[in-house]
């Protein structure tokens, strides 16, 4: 994590190493219990399991240390797990494998982050909404290869950053977070559907340890997502150049050299998130080839590119949220830009509009 860098494109708050320890040991805690409650295990010991598990009592540095040698972070954390458990010490990790821990803590992250992601992305989509119905009216040039063509509205223009906002979205919100238990092989599920229940999360048909199809469907709607976002961005900072002048972010930079310079700074940090995103979408589909019943390499290449893509997609969607909601529209200036023409497209918008709030078309 970078200090100076990271507050540009995006919080840790979901995807920090305390917030993945924690998913980790949500799981421990959530499999004691679901172990507890057939009798497998006694229920003072899942008490015990529970209690103690809770971030602040490890230390990260140590975990650190024990990933480098173990290439998983589980195996120090349940070492620190069972030593803080005491008595209750043999019920930790029972009929688990480091996989069901890293891969569930993976889901738990993504789905507390996704929550996140969401509320912004919908927020900015309301926001182009709002933009979409004042401005039906607004004429302003189309441009084509970034050239003058056609006149169009800005309102239209604000209803297709909502449609696409609207449908990389749904990508978003379509996909399940679903617990991995398998055991060091996959045969082992009797716990799978209580540990999901208590975490929230859906059971598989199957243990997916080497089945990464839900990995790179997360990716790749936050990919959208990111790169939807960039193109809401790239559009602002194309309409706030000097020459056009017809949007400018509310709350614009600053130059480090010329003080009465206004720069369109939060739209140029949402494509900075986009720019970033592709690779690493493509890095989690190189990683889909798991070696038999455990990968070696391309499971652990996951972990670290997961977290930032989810960063960045965060980033992203608050960095564009935040660009519309307070997006200043220079009304006269688009007129002039378009000459006297009176543009219709309150049908399209009309339509966009209705399918945004989920009304059926007449």
């Amino acid at each position: 994590m970078s200090e100076l860098l990271d507050p540009m494109f995006g919080s840790h708050e979901h995807t920090s190493d305390r917030a993945w320890v924690q998913a980790m040991l949500d799981t421990e805690a959530a499999l004691a219990r679901a172990h507890a409650e057939v009798g497998a295990i006694p229920a003072a010991h899942a008490d015990a399991i529970a209690a103690v598990c809770d971030v602040s009592r490890f230390d990260l540095g140590s975990l650190g240390t024990g990933t480098a040698a173990a290439a998983t972070p589980v195996v120090p954390l349940v070492d620190a797990l069972r030593e803080l458990a005491g008595d209750a010490a043999a019920s930790v990790h029972v009929g688990a494998t480091s996989q069901d821990i890293v891969d569930t803590a993976t889901m738990l992250v993504a789905k507390r982050s996704r929550e996140a992601i969401l509320n912004d992305a919908r927020s900015g989509s309301d926001a182009c909404a709002r933009l979409a119905d004042a401005h039906r009216l607004t004429a302003m040039p189309g441009r084509t290869l970034l050239q003058r063509a056609r006149p169009i509205t800005f309102g239209l223009k604000a209803a297709q950053w909502m449609t696409a906002l609207d449908e990389a979205i749904a990508l978003l919100a379509r996909w399940r977070p679903v617990v991995q238990l398998g055991g060091p092989v996959g045969t082992n599920t009797e716990r799978t559907a209580a540990v999901a229940q208590l975490l929230g999360l859906d059971a598989p048909a199957l243990p997916w340890h080497t089945n990464r199809v839900r990995i790179v469907e997360l990716a790749s709607a936050l990919g959208a997502l990111s790169g939807v976002a960039g193109k809401v961005a790239g559009d602002v900072i194309l309409l706030a150049q000097n020459e056009v002048a017809e949007v400018r972010e509310s709350a614009r930079g600053r130059s480090s050299s010329m003080p009465d310079k206004g720069n369109p700074a939060r739209s140029v940090a949402v494509v900075a998130c986009a720019r970033r995103t592709p690779a690493l979408v493509a890095t989690l589909l190189s990683c889909m080839d798991h070696e038999h019943e455990r990968a070696a390499g391309a499971w652990q290449a996951e972990w670290e590119t997961l977290r930032e893509l989810l960063r960045l997609g965060g980033g992203a969607a608050g960095g564009v949220r935040a660009v519309v909601e307070g997006l200043d529209v220079d009304v006269q200036r688009m007129r002039d830009h378009a000459g006297e023409v009176t543009v219709d497209t309150d049908a399209l918008i009309d339509a966009a509009l209705a399918a945004h709030a989920g009304v059926e078309p007449k």
